[in-house]
């Protein structure tokens, strides 16, 4: 999925369902880990991806909460 898909579709959920997928992520991330310090992991690049996405949540996250206080 494209970053920008990917933004659109995260500026469309709900507070709770940022924190879901946050959650979810940092599982992802976790495992990834997991898998590389034990040689399974085939495509390392998805390391970095989540990592991104990670962030990108996080910002989405960040500008939801300012909107709130701002309104």
């Amino acid at each position: 999925m494209k970053a920008s898909n990917y933004i659109k579709e995260l500026r469309e959920e709900s507070a709770a369902g940022l924190q879901e997928k946050l959650v979810a992520a940092k599982k992802e991330l976790f495992n990834l880990r997991f898998q590389n310090a034990t040689n399974q992991l085939d495509n390392t690049a998805r390391i970095k991806e989540v990592r991104k996405n990670i962030a990108r949540i996080q910002t989405i996250i960040t500008e939801k909460e300012r909107e709130a206080q701002n309104a």
